[in-house]
C-alpha cells in the first residue's frame, strides 16, 4: 500500500485540479508536442487533455519529457471528423471555446477571462487549427511577437497561455476550495492507488497510466 505520505499529495493534487479547464489539440503531429503539453497541462492543474490526428493514430507519450505527468491526466483521442461535434457538445456544457489563430478579430491572449468555463485549442505545428475551428471560436487569441519570427512552438504557446489562466484562477482563489466532487475525487484516487499498487506489482501486464480513451459520437 501507499504510505500516508504518498495519499495526503494525492488528495492535495486532486484538490487543485481545475475542471473547468481544458485542453484540445487541433491534428497535432508531434509527440514530443503532446508530451510537453501535457506536462505544462499537470503543472496548472489541467486533468482532460484531447487531441486528434491526421490519421487517427494514437501518438506516443515520452515520459522523459512528461516527468510522469501522463499518468495524472486524462488522455482523449477523437476521430478528426469528430472534433466539430466533440466542440459543440463542450459549448453546449457552458465552456467557451478559445483558438489562437492569426487574423483580424484576434485578440491578447491576456485579454481572455480564464475564470468561465474554458477549452483551449491549439493547432498543429504546420497549419494551426483548422478553418471549421476557428469559425467556431467564442474568441479567437495570439501571443503578441515583437520578433521577425509571427509564432512560437506549440508546447512553448500553450504553456504560456495556460499560465496566464492559472494566475487568473489563482487570484480568483479557485485553487483554495476542491472543484471536483468528493465523489470524483475519491473515485480518481481509488483508482490511482490502485493503479500504483496493484499495477506496478504486475510487471508491465496493468499499465502505469490511465489508459488512453478514444470518443465516439
Amino acid at each position: 500500500m501507499l504510505n500516508e505520505k504518498r495519499i495526503a499529495r494525492i488528495d492535495d493534487l486532486l484538490s487543485k485540479k481545475q475542471p473547468d479547464l481544458q485542453v484540445m489539440l487541433d491534428n497535432v503531429h508531434s509527440s514530443q508536442n503532446l508530451s510537453a503539453i501535457i506536462r505544462s497541462a499537470d503543472a496548472v492543474g489541467v486533468l482532460d487533455i484531447y487531441y486528434s490526428t491526421k490519421e487517427n493514430e494514437s501518438l506516443r507519450i515520452h515520459k522523459t519529457i512528461t516527468q510522469g505527468a501522463h499518468r495524472w491526466t486524462h488522455r482523449y483521442r477523437m476521430n478528426d471528423d469528430h472534433k466539430v461535434a466533440f466542440l459543440k457538445e463542450k459549448k453546449a456544457q457552458g465552456f467557451q471555446v478559445l483558438v489562437t489563430h492569426l487574423e483580424e478579430r484576434a485578440v491578447s491572449f491576456r485579454k481572455i477571462d480564464y475564470t468561465k468555463p474554458t477549452m483551449l485549442v491549439m493547432g498543429n505545428e504546420k497549419d494551426g487549427v483548422s478553418d471549421e475551428i476557428v469559425e467556431m471560436a467564442d474568441e479567437v487569441i495570439i501571443i503578441p511577437m515583437q520578433g521577425m519570427v509571427q509564432s512560437l512552438n506549440v508546447s512553448v504557446a500553450t504553456g504560456l497561455i495556460l499560465y496566464e489562466a492559472q494566475r487568473q484562477l489563482e487570484d480568483a482563489g479557485r485553487y483554495d476550495t476542491p472543484l471536483l466532487s468528493k465523489e470524483k475525487r475519491e473515485e480518481i484516487k481509488a483508482a490511482w492507488i490502485y493503479r500504483d499498487t496493484i499495477a506496478r506489482k504486475s510487471k508491465g501486464q496493468i499499465p502505469l497510466e490511465f489508459k488512453e480513451e478514444i470518443i465516439a459520437f
